[in-house]
């Protein structure tokens, strides 16, 4: 039969059980950490030193006709959300530097943009199309490119 622990004993073994228990988060913790620095001693790998690029889009201001009273509005709110939809890209770009293979740029930034930006183009033309003539050919402003 066993006899029960004296209470240090019962500290001691609850103590060590939970610094068992945390020890492999501290090592996730840790690796997560270090995942941008390379192995040869401690400084960032050079695809973290030439950085992602940045995302360049064509401006859709200059190709608007006359923007109507009524539309002015919203127009202007969509192309703020143009800007906006950019500048979300370009950090996505940088918060996944060195992830993916060959078309992990096309396929996690530029693709998704370049839809945003179609749907949201269609937007200012629909907009200013309600009172006056819709503007054609903006579509072909939705693709970006990415520039080093």
């Amino acid at each position: 039969m066993s006899r029960p622990l004296p209470k240090d004993d019962k500290r001691r073994v609850g103590l060590a059980g939970a610094a068992a228990a945390v020890a492999p988060t501290g090592a996730v913790i840790a690796g997560t950490a270090l995942a941008g620095e390379s192995s040869e001693g401690g400084g960032a790998d050079s695809r973290t030193l030439a950085g992602p690029g940045t995302i360049s889009c064509p401006d859709v201001t200059p190709r608007l006709p006359a923007i109507p009273a009524s539309a002015q509005a919203g127009v202007d709110r969509d192309l703020a959300q143009l800007d906006q939809q950019v500048d979300e890209a370009n950090k996505r770009l940088v918060d996944t530097v060195g992830q993916g293979g060959p078309d992990f740029v096309r396929n996690a930034a530029l693709g998704p943009l370049e839809d945003k930006r179609t749907a949201t183009v269609n937007r200012i033309a629909t907009a200013i199309g309600r009172t006056a003539d819709r503007p054609a050919g903006l579509d072909s402003l939705a693709a970006c490119t990415l520039t080093k």
